[in-house]
């Protein structure tokens, strides 16, 4: 599948990873539709990049919300080729440490945003894809999942977030098969240390340190890789329900 006239949902798509895959997908003469909580940022960012993207404010946790973003969304640009999940939180929390026993409600919520959030875009998002007209390769659309080496070299603390991001990867191959009749392909991305808003409020010798953590190259990565990343996955369609780790090799410690 192109880029090129290709119509992308992005949720999380008002800044990080998300924001640079709108970047690339309008660099390419794409559409761009961000789903977001982040009102501002998601309007600044349309505001910048002109009719090719369109935002929505959107709780991914929310199925009347994200029905009535993808409604939107297809009455804009007319079709859902795309779909790349970036919205998530992150929280750090030991099991049982001094504090006492983990929060049940923080656990959740992570669950909920990053594991079920990501699932209730997919199903929503597959049925407008289902009624695509398919190429000249029989696709009728791509999803793109973002799961984090923490889904399997968690550290401390990241119980929550590591459980969500786990089982991002490992819903990737049993949806690829569910969708496979309809030409769908669903992908899963895990990045490893990457400039993000996270890191953003770090100092600059805490970034450096963080990125010479990762064998080679030895830096932090850019949110520009991620996008390049999923540009590749679009236009090559014998990637499907496999998990492609984007780290420099790094493999986290425990602490």
């Amino acid at each position: 599948m192109e880029i090129k006239n290709s119509v992308a949902v992005v949720t999380g798509g008002a800044s990080g990873l998300g924001e640079a895959t709108v970047r690339k997908i309008v660099s390419e003469g794409g559409k761009a539709v961000i789903l977001d909580l982040a009102e501002r940022k998601g309007n600044l960012l349309t505001e910048e990049l002109g009719e090719s993207v369109y935002f929505v404010k959107t709780d991914v946790t929310d199925e009347i919300s994200v029905q009535a973003a993808l409604d939107e969304a297809g009455q804009t640009f007319g079709n859902i080729d795309l779909l790349v999940n970036c919205a998530g939180i992150g929280s750090a929390e030991k099991t049982f440490g001094k504090k006492g026993v983990h929060n049940l409600s923080a656990f959740s919520k992570v669950i909920q945003v990053n594991l079920i959030g990501t699932f209730n875009v997919i199903r929503l998002a597959t049925e407008k894809m289902a009624n695509n007209e398919p190429n000249d390769k029989g696709e009728r659309g791509v999803i793109i999942n973002t799961a984090s080496v923490a889904a399997f070299e968690g550290q401390v603390g990241q119980a929550a977030y590591s459980a969500s991001k786990g089982g991002i990867a490992g819903m990737t191959l049993p949806i690829a098969r569910d969708l496979s009749t309809l030409g769908i392909r669903v992908m899963t991305i895990a990045p490893g240390l990457f400039e993000t808003p996270l890191f953003a409020t770090l100092p600059d010798s805490a970034r450096k340190a963080l990125g010479e953590m990762t064998p080679f190259p030895s830096r932090l990565g850019y949110p520009s890789e991620y996008a390049h990343l999923v540009t590749s996955i679009l236009e090559n369609p014998m990637l499907n329900g496999e998990i492609i780790r984007l780290d420099g090799a790094i493999r986290m410690q425990p602490k």
